[in-house]
C-alpha cells in the first residue's frame, strides 16, 4: 500500500513539474512578446520624431514664404505706380 501512494504521489510531481514548465514557457513568450512590442514602439518614436521635425522645417519654410509675399502683394496694392 505504502509503494501504491509513492507512485501517486511521483505522479503529482510530475503533473506540477510539467505545469511549472508550461507556466514558465509561456511568461517567457509573453515577455518576448512584450520586448518586441516596446521596441518597435521606441523605433516608432523615432521615426515619428524624425518625420514630425522634417515637416516642421518644411511649414516653417512655407509660412517664410507666405509672409513674404503677403508683403508684397500689401506692397503691390498700396503702391501699384510702382509696377507700371
Amino acid at each position: 500500500m505504502a509503494r501504491a501512494g509513492g507512485i501517486t504521489n511521483a505522479v503529482n510531481v510530475g503533473i506540477a513539474v510539467q505545469a511549472d514548465w508550461e507556466n514558465r514557457e509561456f511568461i517567457s513568450h509573453i515577455s518576448l512578446n512584450v520586448r518586441r512590442l516596446f521596441e518597435f514602439l521606441i523605433q516608432f518614436e523615432a521615426t515619428t520624431k524624425s518625420k514630425l521635425a522634417s515637416l516642421n522645417e518644411k511649414l516653417d519654410l512655407l509660412e517664410r514664404r507666405l509672409e513674404l509675399l503677403e508683403v508684397q502683394v500689401s506692397t503691390a496694392s498700396a503702391n501699384p505706380f510702382l509696377f507700371t
